[in-house]
C-alpha cells in the first residue's frame, strides 16, 4: 500500500493541470474580448461627438488610435491594448461613409422620437492565440465582429 497515494497524485495531476491551463486560456480570451468591446464603445462614443460632414474636423485617426492604444496621442513606441490588434481591423461607418457596413443606414434613421444619425465602430478579424494551443485543442480563435453603434449629436 505504500506509494499508492503518490501514484494516484501522479495520475490525477496531469488532467488537473490541463484543466487549469484551459481555464487560464479561456479567461484570457474573455479578457481580450472585453477589452475589444470596450475599445469599440470608446471609439463610437468619441466619434459621436463630431460631425462627419466636416471632414477636416472628423477625427477618424484619433478614434482609431484611442481604440488601438487607449490614447489619441500614444507617444513614440506605443503597444496595442491587446496583442495583434491593428488599425486595419477597425472599421468606422457613419452617414457619410457606410462602405464597411453593407446594407446598413446611418443617416436619418427614423425612431419614435424623430430622425437621428448614427455612428458604428467595429473590430473585425481579430485572431486570439491561446498561450497553450495544444491543451485547448484550438490553435487560434477568430472572434466574430465586435461592434458598437451610438447616436451622433450632429
Amino acid at each position: 500500500m505504500r506509494g499508492v497515494a503518490a501514484v494516484e497524485l501522479a495520475l490525477l495531476s496531469i488532467p488537473l493541470m490541463m484543466l487549469t491551463v484551459a481555464a487560464v486560456d479561456f479567461a484570457r480570451a474573455m479578457f481580450v474580448y472585453d477589452q475589444l468591446a470596450k475599445a469599440a464603445r470608446d471609439g463610437a462614443r468619441y466619434l459621436s461627438l463630431f460631425d462627419p460632414t466636416v471632414a477636416a474636423e472628423y477625427p477618424t485617426d484619433a478614434a482609431k488610435s484611442r481604440m488601438l492604444y487607449g490614447s489619441a496621442s500614444p507617444g513614440d513606441s506605443p503597444s496595442p491594448i491587446v496583442p495583434g490588434l491593428t488599425t486595419a481591423m477597425i472599421k468606422i461607418c457613419d452617414r457619410i461613409d457606410a462602405s464597411a457596413c453593407d446594407g446598413e443606414t446611418f443617416g436619418g434613421v427614423v425612431t419614435p422620437s424623430g430622425s437621428i444619425n448614427l455612428v458604428k465602430v467595429k473590430i473585425e478579424g481579430y485572431v486570439f492565440t491561446p498561450i497553450f494551443p495544444g491543451v485547448s485543442r484550438l490553435a487560434t480563435i477568430t472572434f466574430e465582429p465586435i461592434a458598437a453603434t451610438m447616436r451622433q449629436l450632429f
